[in-house]
């Protein structure tokens, strides 16, 4: 496969319109750590943007920084760490549940991998999603043009906000070549409640009452007992054999996180009596959670294949249950933001239609996250639109990239011109 190396974005507009020229359309990659998302991609030539790797401007004060879109997103999340800052939204490092070697800095990507993938953490239901966070960009659309969007402080009025086009596009509308992201104060303490042996039902009802109370919980999930042997850091330590966790975190400042857990813990007394981890034992546990590690490839379930399914947490529990038990699967509930992580045993279609079915029941959608290059060619990987939605993405995406230029395929199995 033919390698197109920029150095800037003259490059990538004379790249794209090189690619347009010779009807030859490219793959988009900055360390290449999601390549094994999406439809196998009908191109064959990839431009590589490694080279666009630099750190504009970062300014704590004003809560900002500007980088290039193949910034390593390792490098600047120790830069804003160092200055005891963070991304609110805790990108997902996908690298442990795709299987990439190691765990450098290229497991987990790009800058502008993690806002293509739009992919956010345990504290979306708080913070919001990579989108929310995203205040400018700079890119070239599928006309080999240049082009900006945003700005550079947290409240601009800009019009038309393309961002949020950009946030989870998957590399289909444009190159993004620099962006400009709100960074926030990371929390001085935190807090995370355990409760065992709940069933996902309960356990639901716990998740929502804690979600609904006035303690600003910022994470809940739970772990099936069935996991409970599961090897993950930040889990393994905590884990107890046949029992489920029930996981609920709160933070700010240590006087603050201290008393809401203990109020919080008492308001929980009808679901059992919660355990309290602090700080690094709890940050642990929810780095496990935001990267799936009980799915992780390099364990015992890392061969299954692995779906992302956002559902209403009113129905979550029983969904969850339902599609365990009808696909011998196993399920991780990040109720944070009605999420349900699924792996099941490998079979030629992933369940598609099955897990499709129930979730369009719940009021749902699934995403087929991990999977083998035979099974993404087979089924449809994101979910399919209805027909009005499918055709306004369409008009989106011509007035983007008309010949299908960028990442062609990747989020449809046939994706014309």
């Amino acid at each position: 496969m033919d390698a197109l190396k920029v150095r800037n974005a003259a490059d990538v507009e004379e790249a794209v319109r090189a690619a347009i020229a010779g009807d030859q359309p490219l793959e988009i990659i900055g360390h290449g750590s999601k390549r094994q998302i999406g439809q196998p991609m009908a191109t064959n030539a990839v431009l590589d943007l490694s080279a666009l790797n630099a750190v504009i401007a970062y300014e704590p004060n004003e809560l900002i920084i500007t980088v290039q879109a193949a910034a390593p997103l390792a490098d600047v999340l120790s830069l804003i760490d160092s200055k005891s800052q963070q991304f609110a939204f805790e990108p997902v490092d996908t690298g442990p549940l795709l299987g990439l070697p190691g765990r450098g800095t290229q497991d987990k990507g790009t800058i502008g991998g993690m806002i293509a993938a739009g992919l956010a953490g345990p504290r979306r239901i708080k913070a919001g999603g990579a989108r929310d966070h995203l205040l400018g960009a700079h890119a070239v659309s599928g006309f080999g043009e240049s082009f900006k969007t945003g700005g550079k402080v947290v409240k601009n009025v800009t019009g038309y906000d393309l961002c949020k086009l950009l946030a989870g596009s998957w590399g289909t509308l444009a190159v993004m070549t620099e962006v400009t992201l709100k960074v926030m104060p990371r929390p001085e303490a935190e807090r995370t409640l355990v409760l065992r042996g709940l069933d996902a039902d309960r356990a639901n009802q716990a998740m929502t009452a804690a979600l609904g109370s006035a303690f600003d919980v910022s994470g809940a999930a739970h772990l099936p007992a069935s996991l409970s042997g599961t090897e993950a850091d930040g889990l393994t330590k905590i884990a107890a054999a046949g029992q489920s966790m029930t996981l609920l975190r709160l933070e700010g400042i240590t006087a603050s996180a201290v008393d809401r857990a203990a109020s919080l813990a008492k308001q929980l007394m009808p679901f059992g009596t919660a355990e309290i981890l602090e700080d690094d034992a709890s940050a642990a546990i929810w780095s496990a959670v935001r990267d799936v590690l009980p799915f992780a490839a390099h364990g015992p379930l890392g061969t299954w294949p692995v779906w992302r399914i956002v559902c209403p947490p009113g129905s979550g529990g029983r969904l969850g249950q339902v599609l365990a038990r009808e696909t011998g699967g196993q399920v991780i509930y990040d109720w944070g933001g009605g999420l349900i992580w699924l792996a099941l045993p490998p079979q030629p279609d992933a369940a598609a239609a099955l897990v499709r079915r129930h979730v369009g029941a719940a009021g749902g959608h699934a995403t087929l996250l991990r999977a083998s290059d035979d099974v993404r060619r087979e089924v449809d990987v994101f979910q399919p639109q209805p027909a009005g939605v499918a055709a306004l993405e369409a008009r989106v995406r011509a007035s983007f990239d008309p010949k299908a230029i960028l990442n062609r395929g990747r989020l449809r199995r046939s994706v014309a011109p």
